[in-house]
């Protein structure tokens, strides 16, 4: 087996149009969030991927958001405006198809604050004063900043001057092509929140979940994710993988790929979430492969079903022993998910297991660590 993906004709330039075949909760009722499954087809596409490769969507913005952005600036949307790709477009049309009106950039920022006669805001902009500024666009969108400023007033070219371009989202992949061909899979959480008094959405999660159906077109490419592969399935090498989270898609992609190729070489899946009961995602699945030996462990953490928060750092932490014979026998250590929190933890654990275990001093901690790294056999996929 290759564990490099054939070169695809398709890129942001040339996406292939796909669409979606299925999609589901994996949440329940009562979960604090939503998260669902997606099913994209890829019917003659061609296209090729690999476990631990994510796809790219490009999203369209939400046309409610779109309406308040035109009518705050008092513009219809049927004014043109230059398509980036050649000839024009109509300015409603480029606001959801072209442009991010959820980012503010900070050529829109220096216009509103001249356009307005905001010397506050213009001070803002100024490099001196980064953080204020970051401070004072947090929870804001291009709308926030118009409606503070209703003395800037724009033509339709101009605030499309003022903007940045709308860019594809990365999920990891939750599939095998082997196990689901012309499929991609994707597991995602659907970002929703209130900031300054209005009701707010992540523009690709949303997009997915409440605009998505089985006849819209979604522009999509693989992305390749080299550094973050499975061994030969003839290997031996144990894996452990730690995906709380929508950090479990890629290690589905994994064990379905394992089970599809009889990979040898023992397998452990740490996942963590909020509720067993609204958040186990996958579960049957997870049964089904620990019945079948395609995965030999399986350990959990959710954080709510008792009075101390229980994360997936406090399980590895459990078995700390178990863990670090595995590393002896020359594991692969991945870990899927949340860069600022959760692999900072993860990490930490690690750190802990490897010391207490090995009983090694803080620099062989380090040098011990350093080594996983080298040998690549500590493979992040963080975000």
């Amino acid at each position: 087996m290759s564990t490099v993906a054939p070169k695809s004709p398709y890129n942001v330039k040339n996406p292939f149009i796909a669409h979606l075949k299925r999609a589901y909760d994996l949440t329940g009722a009562g979960a604090a969030k939503n998260t669902r499954h997606y099913e994209i087809d890829l019917s003659g596409s061609g296209m090729e991927y690999l476990p631990g490769d994510s796809l790219a969507v490009m999203p369209t913005n939400d046309p409610k958001l779109v309406d308040a952005l035109l009518n705050q600036l008092k513009l219809s949307g049927s004014e043109e405006v230059i398509n980036p790709k050649g000839g024009t477009m109509s300015l409603r049309q480029a606001l959801t198809e072209v442009y991010s009106i959820t980012e503010v950039d900070g050529k829109l920022i220096r216009s509103v604050a001249e356009k307005a006669g905001n010397s506050d805001l213009a001070a803002l902009a100024t490099p001196e004063k980064k953080e204020d500024l970051k401070n004072y666009l947090w929870g804001k969108d291009v709308l926030d900043v118009v409606a503070e400023n209703p003395g800037a007033s724009f033509d339709a070219a101009e605030i499309a001057g003022l903007l940045r371009k709308l860019v594809v989202r990365l999920y990891s992949i939750s599939s095998s092509l082997r196990a689901c061909p012309e499929q991609v899979h994707l597991t995602v959480a659907t970002v929703r929140y209130e900031s300054h008094g209005r009701q707010r959405g992540g523009v690709c999660s949303t997009f997915l979940a409440d605009r998505v159906d089985e006849t819209t077109p979604l522009p999509t490419f693989i992305k390749s994710g080299a550094g973050f592969r499975l061994p030969e399935p003839t290997d031996e090498t144990p894996i452990i993988m730690v995906g709380p989270g929508t950090g479990i898609a890629p290690f589905r992609s994994f064990v379905q790929e394992r089970k599809a190729t009889g990979a040898k070489g023992k397998s452990w899946l740490f996942f963590g979430e909020i509720n067993c009961s609204s958040c186990f995602f996958y579960k049957d699945e997870w049964d089904n492969y620990l019945a079948d030996g395609t995965l030999s462990k399986l350990d959990t953490a959710f954080s709510r079903d008792q009075e101390k928060k229980l994360y997936v750092q406090h399980r590895m932490l459990d078995h700390g022993k178990d863990l670090y014979d595995w590393l002896e026998q020359g594991a692969i250590f991945y870990v899927c998910g949340d860069a600022s929190r959760m692999a900072v933890d993860v990490d930490n654990a690690l750190r802990q297991i490897v010391a207490k275990e090995g009983g090694k001093s803080p620099d062989e901690v380090n040098a011990y660590m350093e080594n996983l790294k080298a040998s690549k056999r500590y493979r992040r996929d963080v975000y």
